[in-house]
């Protein structure tokens, strides 16, 4: 950090889990603040800042949870990154739409419009009949819904457009007179895969007949024509500079045996340099069942980075699912420091590249197997106790093989890999545990006895 802006004093005030220090602790234990202009907490107290802020006379804000990260918060790595925008628009496919009731097609919209999802696709597969198709598409269009109908089947796509879809996929240049008998806004795809030509054509003659339209290439999977898939995105971008291009990512997703945050990132990023503006995506695969989530994200990170005249680094973590970029906050010779300072009995847990520390005043305690913790800790006749630090080391020790970063009573954080819960409310102190609340309850029964 140094040389600082401004000037600091660090207070110690006697709690040593950020999360216990209430801000009526610090208030009674913070003295005169003197010139101060303002109070900085750590990241993980929680309690009513502002009432604090009242009392102390400057306002008081939480900082990151670690005290490493400060000179990020500080803005030394660059000012707080933008993720508002985005210049992306995505289509998530219900790919079984026929097999399902206009109830359930209205509640896997939700869910995907909740996950990031502009247009609801509603998929329609070879010979299976889709009678309620025109009253699914109306009833996500009266729930406030973008409906596209995706078909090879022209009387299915005309009973979606008349229905009131807002977009059709796919027509070719030998099925392009629909496009001039609705409204819909038509995806035009080549008639035999792979032919650039026969699709800029059916570009043109729409363009010519003032017609929108998107255009897609069709991206293929990998061993069967993936790399010259993009070469057609690329060359398609370079014929038609202004056109409206989308790219349907599941042939990449879904038929690739790797984890999506990755795949996605990389092909959005593609979507970013091309200027392509629209993305289908599909989430059938049980490995792909995020990809929506991740494509959300992955377009927000990419336009900011474009904006920035930057790399996509630094803007947001979500993407990194399975590892951190500093996984480990302190290294072991900090950490021995932090245990040679330690006064009580509760076990502190922490992670560093030599493998699982747990420490309190008895002892301090370094191994890679949570198992061979477990007879130097003491807790054998503490069920509740043991259970705890069973669940606290499995967390540290998937932390360390993975290279995460850990915090004590914390879940580890998976990034969009996982839905996001509630926000935690910072402004009221965490519930106290099952593993607590029983080693309380057993200690009034000892008592009483």
């Amino acid at each position: 950090m140094a040389p600082t802006p401004f000037t600091w004093e660090v207070r110690n005030v006697g709690v040593k889990v950020a999360a216990l220090m209430t801000p009526e602790i610090v208030r009674r234990r913070l003295g005169g603040i003197g010139h101060a202009t303002r109070v900085l907490l750590p990241g993980r107290c929680k309690g009513d800042l502002a009432a604090l802020g009242e009392a102390l006379g400057v306002p008081v804000a939480l900082g990151p949870d670690e005290v490493k990260d400060l000179p990020e918060f500080f803005g030394r790595k660059g000012a707080a990154r933008d993720l508002s925008g985005h210049d992306c628009r995505i289509f998530a496919e219900i790919v079984e739409a026929p097999a399902l009731t206009v109830e359930a097609i209205l509640a896997r919209a939700v869910a995907l419009r909740t996950e990031g999802a502009d247009v609801v696709d509603l998929g329609c597969l070879p010979g299976t009949p889709f009678p309620h198709l025109a009253e699914a598409v109306q009833a996500l269009k009266a729930a406030g819904h973008r409906v596209s109908v995706d078909s090879g089947d022209s009387d299915e796509l005309r009973r979606g457009a008349e229905a009131g879809a807002d977009f059709l996929l796919s027509l070719t240049e030998r099925t392009l007179h629909l496009a001039h008998d609705v409204a819909a806004v038509p995806v035009l795809i080549p008639a035999t895969h792979g032919d650039l030509k026969g699709l800029i054509g059916a570009c043109e003659a729409l363009t010519a007949a003032g017609r929108p339209f998107l255009a897609d290439p069709i991206l293929d999977p990998i061993h069967f024509g993936f790399t010259a898939s993009i070469v057609r995105y690329h060359e398609l971008r370079r014929r038609l500079p202004e056109v409206e291009i989308l790219m349907g990512v599941g042939n990449l997703t879904e038929l690739t045996d790797a984890d999506t945050t990755g795949i996605t990132m990389t092909l959005m990023g593609m979507v970013s340099e091309l200027a392509i503006r629209n993305v289908l995506v599909v989430q059938v695969s049980p490995h792909c069942r995020r990809a929506v989530a991740e494509a959300e994200l992955a377009r927000r990170i990419v336009h900011a980075a474009k904006t920035d005249a930057s790399l996509p680094q630094g803007y947001d973590p979500g993407l990194l699912c399975l590892r951190d970029r500093r996984p480990f906050v302190n290294s072991p010779a900090e950490i021995a420091e932090n245990a040679a300072a330690v006064t009580d009995p509760n076990y502190r847990i922490e992670v560093a590249h030599d493998g699982l520390h747990v420490y309190n005043r008895d002892g301090h305690h370094v191994a890679f197997d949570p198992f061979e913790l477990f007879p130097k800790l003491g807790v054998e006749a503490d069920g509740a106790h043991a259970f705890y630090l069973g669940v606290e080391l499995a967390r540290a020790q998937i932390a360390h093989r993975l290279g995460k970063r850990y915090a004590q009573d914390n879940e580890l954080r998976w990034g969009c890999a996982v839905p996001q819960g509630p926000m935690e409310d910072q402004g009221r102190l965490a519930v106290p545990g099952s593993t607590l609340v029983e080693a309380r309850r057993r200690r009034r029964g000892r008592e009483e006895a």
